[in-house]
C-alpha cells in the first residue's frame, strides 16, 4: 500500500467512526497505545479494528511489528502496549514467562476457542485424494499425493514460518511418519493461502498448517487427527513429539501501566470479546475479498457498530 492509499485509508475510517458514532468519547493519557502486528491477517486486521475502537474513544495509535513470541517481553518492557492474540498453544509459554517477571498482565480471554494444527482443504477429502483421511494413519499411504518438486519425492507438510511454532511439526513427523515425510517452512501466512490456491488450480493434493478461527472455516478445512495432546508429550517438554496440538483459548495480554496511563480504552480492552465467525471474517475480508487491513478494518468496524459500541461504555 503507497503512502496515499494509507492516507486515504485512514481517512476512510474516522470518517466512517464519526459517521456512525457521533461524538467522540474523552481521551486518555496523549501518549499513544502501541499495537503490534504479526504476520498472519485475523492478526493484523483485528490490530486495525482495536485501534480504531481507541482512536474513536479519542486515542493516539502506533502500530508497531513485532515477533510473534518476543513480544510478550516487549511489552513487559513498555515497548509495546498490549497483545490482542494471544494463542495457547504457540504463545502460551512465552506470555506466562512476560507475566512471572512482572509487567504483563491478562485482560481477558476471547469467545473464540482456538486450534492450530496441520490439515487439508475440504476439496481434499470430498475427491478422496488420501482414502482414510483425516486419520494420521493414512498419511503413510500418500506418500506420493503430498509430494511437491521440493520434497525430493517424500510427502511434504507446509507449515507457518518457522518461528511460530519451532521444531513441533519436524518432531511430530518424525515420531510419527518417519523418513518419508518433510516438513517444509512458508514465509508467510499468506503463502499457505496461495499454496491453497495452487493445489486447487493443478487438482493436487496439499497438507498445511492453518488456524481456527480463520477465514477457511467458510470453505472447509479438515484438520489431521493424531494421537491425543497430553501434557508433557512434545519435545521441549520431555516428550517425543508423538501428539496432536492442543484446543485452547484466545487471550489478551497488556503492559501493567496500561490500566493507569489510559483506563477508558484499558476498560473497553477488557470487554472486547471475538468470537471465532468474528474473527474470520475480518481475516476472509483480507483473504477472500483481497482488501488490505486498514480497509478490511474500517469495512468491519462499520458493519458492526453494534458490536465494537458496547465495548467502550
Amino acid at each position: 500500500m503507497n503512502k496515499f492509499t494509507s492516507k486515504v485509508a485512514a481517512a476512510t475510517l474516522g470518517m466512517t467512526l464519526a459517521a456512525v458514532s457521533g461524538q467522540a468519547l474523552a481521551a486518555d493519557s496523549s501518549k499513544p497505545i502501541v499495537i503490534p502486528t504479526h504476520n498472519w491477517d485475523s492478526q493484523i486486521t483485528m490490530a486495525y479494528v482495536i485501534g480504531g475502537i481507541f482512536e474513536h474513544m479519542g486515542n493516539n495509535v502506533e502500530y508497531v511489528p513485532a515477533d510473534t513470541q518476543g513480544v510478550y517481553e516487549s511489552i513487559r518492557n513498555g515497548d509495546v502496549t498490549i497483545s490482542h492474540e494471544v494463542w495457547q498453544s504457540t504463545f502460551g509459554a512465552s506470555f506466562y514467562a512476560a507475566m512471572a517477571k512482572g509487567g504483563v498482565i491478562d485482560a481477558g480471554t476471547h469467545d473464540a476457542m482456538t486450534l492450530e494444527e496441520v490439515g487439508v482443504p475440504q476439496w481434499v477429502i470430498d475427491e478422496n485424494l488420501c482414502p482414510g483421511l483425516p486419520n494420521y494413519e493414512a498419511l503413510k499411504d500418500c506418500v506420493d499425493v503430498f509430494a511437491t518438486a521440493d520434497s525430493d519425492g517424500k510427502g511434504r507438510i507446509l507449515e507457518g514460518p518457522q518461528s511460530w511454532h519451532g521444531d513441533v511439526y519436524p518432531n511430530r513427523v518424525a515420531a510419527l511418519l518417519g523418513d518419508d515425510w518433510v516438513v517444509k517452512f512458508a514465509g508467510t501466512g499468506a503463502a499457505l493461502w496461495a499454496d491453497h490456491a495452487a493445489a486447487k488450480l493443478e487438482g493436487r493434493a496439499t497438507l498445511t498448517f492453518n488456524w481456527t478461527p480463520n477465514f477457511t472455516d467458510a470453505d472447509g478445512f479438515v484438520f489431521i487427527e493424531w494421537p491425543e495432546y497430553f501434557q508433557g508429550c512434545r519435545v521441549a517438554d520431555g516428550g517425543t513429539g508423538a501428539c496432536g496440538s492442543p484446543k485452547g483459548w484466545l487471550k489478551k495480554a497488556a503492559n501493567y501501566k496500561f490500566p493507569k496511563t489510559h483506563p477508558m480504552a484499558y476498560k473497553a480492552y477488557t470487554k472486547i470479546d471475538f468470537s471465532t465467525g468474528m474473527i474470520g471474517q475480518m481475516a476472509a475480508l483480507v483473504d477472500i475479498d483481497k482488501m488490505s487491513h486498514e480497509d478490511a478494518a474500517a469495512k468491519w468496524l462499520a458493519d458492526n457498530e453494534d458490536v465494537w459500541q458496547a465495548f467502550t461504555k
